[in-house]
């Protein structure tokens, strides 16, 4: 069989398996929505229209489309993929996400899978030695081209939700699976460096979770760089590196998300938000909400509210 022929049958084989996932997926969802499965750190989506930008901390996880087509923006940085690519992200990072193309009749489908560090750290001991990158700190999100391999590894995953008992069992062995071909795909490198000890990207990392905790807190750069044994400079240099932000940023975004979606759906009013996440100033909160959700507080949620 020549080339072209191999390409077809190989396209066509995608297709078969992105169709039984997209069933699959379509059978948990009876609505619109995020529908967790009985699969720790497995959950579905589904939404029959396009939808306005929701903002999220996204954890470390791998995501796949098989319908429809979504955008991500970091900072300044737009990300978009559809059913041909899957995304990971290697560090917790505040994003804004778009679901750009979905309708009744072909619905926007996908699934995310939690990334477990812990789960990285104990398969890359099996595998063979990997040192930390010597290239520059790796952005903590990417987007590739799907492999038949991570496509079929997810369908077996997503397969085991037809027999229930067998999920303790297996479900961990195919997550290792498929663990193992984003550690050896074209994105392995992002998760590997975040993983190894010692690594300029497990170190953001753990600054990372250091101001998550502390969010709401002042921060003092010279506390957070000692807690992660890194220089000022160096801190500011890789943690942009990785999350396109400087750690103050990164806190201010944490605060602007957490307080809108108290306002949205805790209904707190916009001073006692702004106060809960750590602002001072209420004139300083609205100013720094409107740069970023493009409108002051009250109309933003007003504006969000009838489609909450």
């Amino acid at each position: 069989m020549n080339q072209i022929g191999s390409d077809a049958m190989l396209g066509l084989e995608m297709a078969r398996r992105r169709a039984e996932l997209a069933a699959i997926i379509e059978r948990y969802c009876s609505e619109d929505g995020t529908h967790p499965t009985p699969i720790p750190g497995l959950t579905f989506f589904r939404h029959a229209a396009p939808c306005g930008a929701a903002c999220a901390v996204v954890k470390s996880l791998f995501a796949l489309l098989v319908q429809g087509a979504k955008r991500v923006v970091l900072a300044e940085e737009v990300y978009e993929y559809d059913q041909r690519h899957y995304l990971i992200t290697s560090v917790d990072l505040p994003l804004l996400a778009q679901i750009t193309e979905a309708s009744p009749e072909a619905p926007y489908l996908g699934l995310a899978l939690e990334l477990d560090a812990r789960q990285i750290g104990e398969l890359m001991s099996k595998m063979p030695p990997f040192l930390p990158s010597t290239a520059a700190v790796s952005r903590g999100l990417a987007i590739s081209e799907v492999t038949t391999s991570i496509l079929d590894a997810a369908l077996r995953l997503a397969r085991l939700l037809d027999t229930p008992v067998a999920i303790p069992v297996l479900a961990p062995l195919i997550e290792q699976e498929l663990l193992y071909h984003l550690l050896t795909g074209e994105q392995g490198r992002r998760l590997r460096d975040v993983a190894i000890k010692g690594s300029q990207s497990h170190q953001i990392s753990r600054a990372i979770q250091w101001i998550n905790q502390r969010y709401a807190q002042p921060m003092v750069i010279d506390e957070l760089a000692a807690a992660v044994s890194m220089s000022k400079s160096s801190l500011h240099h890789h943690f942009k590196a990785l999350t396109t932000m400087s750690p103050l940023q990164y806190q201010k975004t944490l605060r602007l998300q957490e307080a809108r979606r108290l306002m949205l759906v805790e209904q707190l009013d916009a001073a006692s938000a702004s106060h809960r996440v750590g602002y001072e100033s209420p004139s300083q909160f609205s100013r720094e909400y409107r740069r970023v959700f493009g409108a002051p507080p009250l109309k933003d949620i007003a504006q969000m509210r009838p489609a909450a």
